[in-house]
């Protein structure tokens, strides 16, 4: 009789065992593919190194973390299919994305489904203004937190310029437009001109053609809102008709990427912004930044860039948020990141409770010459710091982002 009811023990047993061990799986969309494929993998790497970071450190509620990942190629129905198929993988949360129309999309989607969604490398205002809901957050600052350091910067040390813009026509493009324009106080479009181009097929011709008409213009600032490829192609040309030479360049998100792809003598003295490079956790004296930093420069042969801290510290985020409310409910882990401060890979930080845009400091950055950047170890020690605004001061008040929304005051 003793061996039928030891059976029985093992059998009522088995499914707690299996529970405890059973991952807990969260969902990356990244572009693999496309325009945005380089920074996809630096979101990829960061992923990967949390998630090995917190497993070895014993999981979260006992339980190890999984990554599903899938390639989104930056288009927004792609984003929202794969959300379908985190869900029905049982993904607890869903985070990534490389443009504001994939993040709104995909957020979106992950609402209707009753999963959080954590934006990463999406700018436009509206991806937390009149877009954002309760089940969305972004970790990466906003155009108009880009705008107000850069605008300030640019005010000190290059008053009463001439600017043109040379936009992507999306939402990201125009969002950025905006903000910079009230920034640096260059709303007239008669005399601060621009051109439009499509984000997804302009011809080297159209290229060619928008800056011959900013050579033109006499402006004293050339400013880019383009990314991905599309700067890239953009910057070859500027290049080509030694345009960097004679005004000064603007791109409002710079990356690493774009300095490994083009080289520095294209991209040397360009300024930008970034809310992290590998440089801050020593200006801030973040132990755990330092140690992110010493931990990937090892495992990849290069310093991590603000893609990877983002994805990173979302994943450290999320998993936290479960460990305090000890639940994968949703609700529950959106109630526990709602106003919640906290340190990890720099200064202090805070995912507002309003809005759900993390509040952290912003840095208006500049391309080091070559020169520069081949004295460093790794020669891709490309930034230099040379603004820094308060998270505080950089994001938008309630008042304006409530203005944003119109009728809708609050999340739903």
């Amino acid at each position: 009789m003793k061996q039928p009811i030891v059976h029985a023990l093992i059998m009522c047993l088995l499914p707690i065992s299996v529970l405890a061990n059973e991952p807990i799986k969260i969902g990356l969309n990244f572009p693999r593919t496309g325009n945005y494929k380089a920074e996809g993998l630096e979101l990829m790497q960061g992923s990967l190194l949390a998630i090995e970071h917190i497993n070895h450190n014993g999981g979260v509620l006992g339980r190890p973390l999984q990554l599903l990942s899938k390639n989104s190629a930056s288009r927004a129905e792609k984003a929202q299919r794969n959300v379908d198929e985190f869900f029905r993988s049982e993904a607890k949360m869903i985070f990534g994305g490389a443009t504001s129309e994939e993040a709104i999309a995909a957020g979106r989607r992950a609402r209707e489904l009753g999963l959080p969604y954590f934006a990463l490398l999406s700018y436009a205002n509206e991806v937390t203004g009149r877009e954002g809901h309760r089940y969305i957050f972004r970790e990466s600052n906003n155009d108009w937190m880009s705008a107000q350091v850069l605008g300030e910067y640019l005010s000190w040390h290059m008053p009463r310029q001439r600017y043109h813009y040379i936009i992507s026509d999306d939402t990201w493009g125009l969002s950025m437009e905006a903000a910079l324009r009230l920034a640096t106080a260059s709303q007239d479009r008669a005399k601060h001109s621009f051109t439009r181009l499509n984000p997804v097929n302009a011809s080297h011709a159209e290229y060619k053609q928008a800056l011959i008409k900013a050579q033109k213009s006499q402006a004293d600032i050339l400013v880019l809102v383009l990314q991905g490829q599309n700067v890239m192609h953009a910057m070859r040309v500027v290049h080509t008709m030694g345009l960097n030479n004679q005004v000064q360049i603007i791109i409002p998100n710079l990356s690493r990427t774009l300095i490994q792809n083009l080289g520095a003598q294209t991209m040397t003295g360009v300024i930008g912004t970034q809310a992290w490079t590998w440089r801050v956790p020593a200006l801030e004296n973040s132990v755990k930044g330092r140690a992110f930093v010493k931990d990937y420069t090892q495992r990849y042969s290069e310093y991590p860039g603000s893609a990877a801290a983002s994805a990173y510290s979302v994943v450290y985020q999320w998993a936290d948020a479960v460990q305090r409310t000890r639940s994968l409910d949703s609700e529950s882990i959106i109630k526990a990141l709602e106003d919640h401060s906290y340190q990890l890979l720099k200064g202090p930080q805070q995912w507002r409770g309003f809005d759900h845009q993390n509040v952290q400091d912003i840095y208006a950055i500049r391309v080091k010459s070559r020169t520069e950047i081949m004295q460093d170890p790794l020669k891709q020690d490309y930034f230099e710091i040379i603004h820094r605004m308060q998270g505080q001061d950089a994001v938008q008040s309630l008042d304006d982002w409530q203005q944003e929304r119109g009728e809708h005051l609050t999340l739903d």
